[in-house]
C-alpha cells in the first residue's frame, strides 16, 4: 500500500500590538493572511515563521493554535494540470517581533489592516471563513472539514476539547 500524499501547511493570524492583521496579495489567489506549506524536514512552526517572513517581510514568533483544517477535495493546480491532493491546515496567532513590509515571488503586496476591516479583502470563501472562526475563537480550537471545488463546501465541523 503507497504512503498517503497530503500537504501540511500552517497559517498565521499576525496581531500587531494595535490589533491590526498582517495581509499578503499573491500573486494567484487574492488576499489572504500569510502561510504555507511545510517543507521535508521542517517542523510546522518553522515552516510558519519562514512562510510568513518570505511572503511579508515581517519576522513573527507563533502563540497559540486557533484551528486545524482539512480541504479533502481534490482539485487542479493553478497551472491547470497538477492534482492538488488532500490538505491539512494549522492556523496560528502569531506576534510580529521585527522585519519590514516586503514583497516577495509569491505576493505582490504586503499591509497591516485593521481587524474588522479584514474580510473586505479577502474574497476566497474557505480562507474568509477560517479568518470568521479566528474572530471567534474563544478559546476551543476548531476542526473543520471542507472541499473548495467546484465550490466551497464545509462537509464538517467541531471543537477540539477534552
Amino acid at each position: 500500500m503507497p504512503f498517503p500524499t497530503h500537504i501540511v501547511a500552517a497559517g498565521g493570524f499576525v496581531e500587531d500590538m494595535k490589533g491590526n492583521i498582517l495581509l499578503v496579495k499573491t500573486r494567484d489567489g487574492g488576499w489572504v493572511y500569510p502561510g504555507g506549506q511545510v517543507e521535508v524536514g521542517e517542523n510546522l512552526m518553522d515552516a510558519l515563521v519562514r512562510e510568513i517572513k518570505e511572503e511579508s517581510g515581517i519576522d513573527t514568533t507563533v502563540s497559540y493554535l486557533v484551528g486545524v483544517y482539512s480541504n479533502t477535495g481534490i482539485f487542479k493546480w493553478y497551472d491547470g494540470v497538477t492534482d492538488v491532493p488532500t490538505q491539512i491546515v494549522f492556523d496560528f496567532v502569531c506576534k510580529p517581533i521585527g522585519g519590514e513590509l516586503a514583497v516577495s515571488e509569491e505576493t505582490t503586496d504586503s499591509r497591516w489592516v485593521e481587524k474588522d476591516r479584514v474580510l473586505g479583502f479577502i474574497t476566497h470563501p474557505a480562507i474568509r471563513t477560517r479568518y470568521q472562526a479566528y474572530l471567534e475563537f474563544n478559546g476551543v480550537v476548531n476542526y473543520m472539514e471542507y472541499v473548495t471545488n467546484p465550490e466551497f463546501l464545509i462537509k464538517h465541523q467541531t471543537s477540539i476539547s477534552k
